[in-house]
């Protein structure tokens, strides 16, 4: 367990998860955390992360810093996605090593098991069979990761514990329409749909001033707009989403993401993650879900009747849906002593609010 005094580095602390993160940390009392910017430390610059650990020296690391992004994004960057992620790696679990850091917890994804895993997907199914083509970098960065971790452990004796978080969402989350996930992405071209639909051009204005598209504010003339809006299948009468809607996702709130990972952090120890006995020590990492899944469709009718859109929701299957089935085997956190308590319904309520007052606050003239 670490003291409340412990310096515990958080890299990624503005992030989705990372910002959960540093706030439930605090919230248990823990005041001596440690966060930079990317303006502050480009954790790509090995000499940077370096001279960072060199003048904090801190007791435990979270690395919930990534490049991440949606299929959209995963498709056209494939190099930027595998190379620096396993530069930000290899740079702070490195100098983690090198600097006796006691615990590091490492954040990485489900999309690391095989395309065709079975499902729901258990811990040993990594490795097993090819990965989803559309995010096969990422997924290979982050398996390297927990492998990283692993290999620590086994030959040094180090405490790191890799985690595999399934799709995110909550506050801080990114809902550029180009490469946001698919949650965020959805409740934001269904809000400024509903607004086109209802004829509320302040709230659109607003919402392009807090997040331009394209380049394209709420300055622009509403032709202007309008024009680039309808590019991300956004209009009054109805919203054009990516693919069948078929897909099966599980989703987890990323404020129960943080409590799940700093809970790990302050009671799990690696010789907690596998069998004792075992021959063959591997996929100690841990799955961090729900266990429950629902159809993309689904939480698309969610996020309508949350919203109050009144127009159509259209799905173009020219586009990719990625795997088609992602669920979970939750069981090994659970024996670990966390269970989830936020479903998919309260979170699309709690997410749509945050967004709304995100807008109000950064606009209150």
């Amino acid at each position: 367990m670490l003291e409340k005094t412990a310096k515990i580095y958080v890299a990624g602390h503005r992030g989705l998860v990372g910002s959960a993160i540093w706030n439930n940390l605090q919230e248990r009392g823990y005041k001596n955390l440690v966060g930079r910017t990317h303006q502050e430390l480009n954790l790509l610059d090995g000499v940077a992360v370096k001279r960072f650990f060199d003048e904090e020296q801190p007791d435990a690391v979270v690395l919930a810093a990534a490049h991440v992004g949606g299929i959209m994004a995963n498709l056209q960057y494939r190099a930027d996605f595998i190379y620096e992620n396993l530069q930000i790696q290899q740079n702070v679990i490195g100098e983690s090593f090198r600097h006796g850091v006691r615990k590091l917890l490492f954040l990485g994804s489900t999309c690391i098991y095989p395309r065709e895993a079975p499902q729901p997907m258990t811990e040993d199914c990594l490795l097993t069979s090819p990965l989803e083509y559309t995010n096969e970098p990422y997924a290979i960065a982050k398996i390297a990761g927990l492998k990283l971790c692993e290999s620590f452990n086994l030959q040094y004796g180090t405490n790191y514990i890799a985690v595999m978080p399934t799709n995110l969402y909550g506050p801080n989350d990114n809902f550029h329409l180009e490469n946001s996930h698919v949650l965020p992405a959805m409740i934001r071209k269904i809000y400024l749909a509903h607004c086109l639909n209802t004829n509320d051009w302040e709230a659109v204005r607003k919402d392009l001033n807090l997040r331009p598209v394209e380049g394209v504010d709420g300055e622009a003339k509403a032709d202007v707009i309008t024009d680039v809006l309808s590019g991300y299948g956004i209009t009054g009468s109805h919203v054009t989403l990516w693919g069948t809607g078929k897909p099966m996702r599980e989703f987890l709130w990323s404020e129960e993401m943080a409590d799940a990972s700093v809970h790990v952090l302050l009671n799990v120890d690696f010789k907690d993650t596998y069998e004792p006995g075992c021959k063959e020590v591997r996929n100690c990492h841990i799955n961090v879900g729900t266990g429950k899944e629902i159809s993309i469709h689904d939480v698309a009718l969610l996020i309508q009747k949350e919203i109050g859109f009144a127009g159509e929701i259209r799905w173009d299957a020219s586009k990719p849906d990625g795997t088609l089935k992602k669920l979970t085997d939750v069981t090994k956190l659970h024996a670990l002593g966390w269970h989830h308590r936020i479903e998919i319904d309260e979170g699309i309520h709690r997410l749509y609010e945050w967004y709304k007052q995100g807008i109000c606050i950064n606009h209150q003239g």
